[in-house]
């Protein structure tokens, strides 16, 4: 009524009222009345906005790809936004008086485009769908330097690189790529794997044959031993057979030289013994025979004086007329022959 009106923002809105084009009152959340006719009210949102993009973009080696993401704002200097932007309500209170603040998400995204495509223009394919985190590190570097975006009083709080993809007919040829290659990596696995259990079993084959072959050792080793140690025990039994028989023969020559010395021995005392029977029978013959008879009687037993004298009977028989013998003669004779 008579053009006055209420206004009432959120907490959420920035508002600058002015009235014929000098703002007499800003700030977030404030309620006024105003006249209509001289008044402008200008509502900013300062709250976070989500501006969701992709872009066709094209590699140095001509090739296209998507880039697709998102990035967060919000507008942090409302006063130099409204300044660059046209954010004037309509009579109604509720629409704006332009498309100004529906450009602003576009100004936000343009900035963020030109950043992404310089870089991609500088990289190959291959090297563009691997650089996600790189992109992003520049993107965050770029984005809070940038100039156009601080001539709008927007900062940028986030922004996230969701996915990097070519083309259908180059993703198609880049599978069939990497199809062939993960199955040459499977056939290169099969293949190491039996190289490695070629390698393997050869292994242990060299390892048994070693085996094989020290235990060869070993045994010729023993046998050697056993042999070396058998030709010691011949060698020792040798030596004391020698030893035995050198003995036999030391003691085969010293029972020589004693039966040679025992035979001089004997030989000097025969010819001693000679000498003296020869010079006994020397003597003999020199004397006469009753005296030598006389001393071989006197040298013999009764018993062999008997014999005598009975051998002297039996030769002179034919002298004798008449002998008588007693009975205790004989007797004691035979006595003395028992004994």
């Amino acid at each position: 009524m008579f053009g006055l009106k209420f206004f009432k923002a959120d907490s959420s809105s920035f508002v600058i009222k002015s009235i014929n084009g000098e703002a007499r009152r800003v700030g977030k959340g404030i309620s006024f009345w105003y006249y209509k006719p001289t008044t402008t009210v200008a509502v900013l949102p300062v709250n976070s906005q989500e501006a969701p993009f992709i872009f066709n973009l094209q590699t140095s080696d001509f090739q296209s790809l998507r880039v697709q993401g998102q990035v967060s704002f919000l507008i942090q200097s409302p006063e130099i936004t409204a300044g660059a932007l046209n954010y004037s309500l309509a009579e109604d209170g509720k629409s704006y008086v332009s498309e100004d603040p529906m450009k602003l998400n576009d100004r936000v995204l343009r900035v963020v485009q030109t950043i992404i495509q310089n870089h991609i223009q500088q990289t190959k394919l291959r090297e563009s769908l691997l650089t996600s985190e790189p992109l992003l590190e520049l993107l965050q570097r770029e984005l809070v330097l940038n100039e156009s975006l601080k001539s709008l009083g927007v900062e940028v709080m986030d922004v996230s690189i969701a996915a990097i993809t070519p083309s259908p007919e180059t993703a198609k040829a880049l599978e069939a790529e990497a199809r062939e290659s993960i199955l040459k990596e499977a056939d290169d696995a099969i293949y190491a794997r039996r190289k490695f259990s070629v390698e393997q079993e050869r292994t242990i084959r060299e390892a048994e044959l070693d085996t094989d072959l020290s235990v060869q050792q070993k045994e010729q080793e023993l046998e050697e031993a056993r042999m070396e140690n058998q030709k010691q025990l011949l060698r020792e039994q040798a030596a004391i057979e020698q030893e035995r028989l050198q003995s036999e023969v030391d003691a085969e020559t010293k029972r020589q030289e004693l039966v040679a010395l025992s035979a001089q021995n004997q030989r000097i005392q025969a010819e001693a013994d000679a000498y003296t029977i020869s010079e006994k029978m020397k003597a003999y013959r020199e004397l006469p025979v009753e005296s030598l008879r006389a001393m071989a009687l006197a040298q013999m037993t009764p018993e062999q004086l008997m014999a005598t004298a009975f051998e002297s009977f039996a030769v002179n028989a034919n002298k004798i007329g008449e002998l008588n013998i007693s009975p205790d003669l004989i007797s004691q004779f035979a006595k003395q022959v028992a004994r």
